[in-house]
């Protein structure tokens, strides 16, 4: 694979745009997002009853998900909470129509 120069080359950027889609790989992740995108916090307990998984399942893809600094743990006692976070989602978001519209340009 032919790279450009390194002081072309924005790797850091690039490497957390590639983190957060790797994260997203999996169809029950989105599908997570998509359920606290809908609420302020919940705990893996509510995601399990809404989603066909079992309470580990869910417990190693919201592992995934904070890793990958999409969405926020919180303990509290004896139920963790999860949120969105949705500033990083925003700039997942803008970082992947960046992509997008450099490939597609002509020049």
């Amino acid at each position: 694979m032919n790279l450009p120069e390194a002081d072309t080359l924005e790797t850091a950027p690039d490497d957390a745009l590639a983190a957060q889609l790797a994260a997203l790989g999996h169809p029950a992740r989105i599908c997570i997002l998509r359920h606290l995108a809908r609420q302020d916090a919940c705990c893996c307990r509510e995601i399990v009853d809404c989603i066909d998984l079992a309470q580990s399942t869910v417990s190693q893809h919201l592992k995934v998900l904070v890793a990958a600094g999409l969405v926020r743990y919180e303990p509290e006692n004896r139920k963790s909470r999860y949120s969105l976070e949705r500033g990083a989602v925003l700039r997942l978001s803008a970082g992947v129509g960046d992509l997008l519209a450099t490939c597609c340009a002509r020049r």
